[in-house]
């Protein structure tokens, strides 16, 4: 019995809190990538949804079209900043769960061994 407890809290000690950093690791990939971070940063300022309008002959269609590109960025440019703040809200978010479930695995053994204790004793 003492074998299976000792072992136990090697294993919570040692690869159960390694494990639960690599899946803070995982969850911050997974975050990334759910956002599609580094394609939005990659395409940041390009038009939104590629609504391009091409210039005609004049220079009264060319500066329409310089308009509606520059609008089609913005919007773009708007829309992706928005996601992309979101996504940092979410990976603070989880970055503070993540600190949290750090500090608080180790004391999970000894808080079960003094809530045992406290119920037996009264």
């Amino acid at each position: 019995m003492v074998m299976i407890i000792i072992e136990i809290l090697t294993w919570w000690y040692r690869q159960g809190w390694m494990q639960v950093a690599k899946n803070t690791e995982q969850r911050f990939f997974k975050v990334s990538h759910l956002f599609s971070v580094p394609i939005l940063v990659r395409t940041l300022f390009a038009p939104w949804r590629r609504i391009i309008t091409y210039p005609g002959a004049s220079i009264d269609a060319k500066l329409r079209a310089m308009g509606d590109n520059m609008v089609s960025r913005v919007v773009g440019f708007s829309v992706r900043a928005l996601v992309l703040f979101s996504a940092g809200v979410m990976l603070l978010l989880s970055s503070i769960v993540a600190g949290i479930q750090l500090i608080v695995w180790p004391l999970i053994p000894p808080a079960a061994i003094v809530t045992l204790i406290k119920g037996i004793v009264g």
